[in-house]
């Protein structure tokens, strides 16, 4: 099992969640397979000091729908960064990029956020 250790001390949030991802996915291993989880461990410090770069903190926002008519709701990015933390908001990054099959649950769950 390979062990990787990523500062994300102030880097803007795409960047880091595309390095992220790329690592997770196995893309930096010469083994490289796209139907395969690799055998490794992410480790993300200082998550809760990642940047959020040009007009995201006014502009993005996350949304929710139960299948109802009326049922949409949208929260926007500094409401979910004080209900949940940084965290949340790099960790739904990184799912958007990260393959949207059964690898993905089982990818997403070898990254540690600290």
């Amino acid at each position: 099992m390979k062990e990787y250790t990523i500062d994300a001390k102030g880097i803007a949030l795409g960047r880091a969640a595309s390095e992220v991802a790329a690592i997770l996915r196995g893309k930096n291993d010469a083994s490289f397979k796209e139907n395969a989880v690799p055998d490794i461990k992410l480790t993300v410090l200082n998550v809760d000091q990642i940047k959020l770069t040009g007009q995201k903190s006014k502009q993005k926002e996350y949304k929710t729908y139960a299948g109802y008519p009326g049922s949409l709701k949208s929260v926007p990015i500094e409401r979910a960064i004080d209900k949940k933390g940084k965290a949340f908001v790099f960790r739904t990054a990184v799912l958007g990029m990260l393959p949207k099959s059964k690898l993905q649950i089982k990818m997403i769950k070898n990254l540690i956020l600290k």
